[in-house]
């Protein structure tokens, strides 16, 4: 798959984050992309980046919902579990760069309109307070001891008898 964009592998590894029940809808996606990223691409580029991978066979549409075809689903499994996502990024370009389309697919046309509504959906989430579920559990800054372990005193030495 040549040209290879940096919205594509981020993209594919959104929409598997966001479609792991189910096929993930545009507000899923969004929040997938500002999970992994930090910041969300324009609707135009994210639009094309659909498109681009519906073509080449990643992408399926299901009434109005992304989901992963067999193929981007292997791609995701062969990525390192406890990388960090900028890590997790990399491989997935190397997988799309090695990855040859058997034929062409059907486009997705999910409008520009429809990403940007999402987008704001999303942000208007992001103000109101509530829970996002895809954000990570913070990780703890020291180690934690395991509950019930305490340090215990060595015993003191044996003194002999004379």
């Amino acid at each position: 798959m040549h040209p290879i964009h940096d919205v594509d592998a981020l993209l594919l590894l959104a929409i598997g984050l966001a479609s792991k029940r189910r096929p993930a809808e545009p507000l899923e996606i969004v929040a997938a992309i500002d999970l992994i990223q930090g910041n969300i691409p324009a609707e135009a580029k994210l639009s094309e980046a659909i498109a681009r991978l519906a073509v080449h066979g990643l992408i399926g549409e299901v009434d109005g919902r992304c989901l992963l075809t067999a193929d981007a689903q292997k791609m995701i499994e062969t990525l390192p579990r406890k990388a960090e996502p900028d890590a997790q990024l990399f491989a997935l370009r190397g997988a799309l760069a090695a990855y040859t389309p058997a034929g062409e697919c059907a486009a997705i046309d999910i409008t520009p309109e429809t990403l940007r509504a999402a987008m704001l959906a999303h942000r208007a989430s992001a103000e109101s307070g509530a829970k996002n579920l895809l954000v990570p559990k913070p990780k703890p800054v020291e180690p934690t001891t395991r509950p019930g372990q305490r340090q215990r005193k060595p015993l003191p030495a044996r003194r002999r008898k004379d």
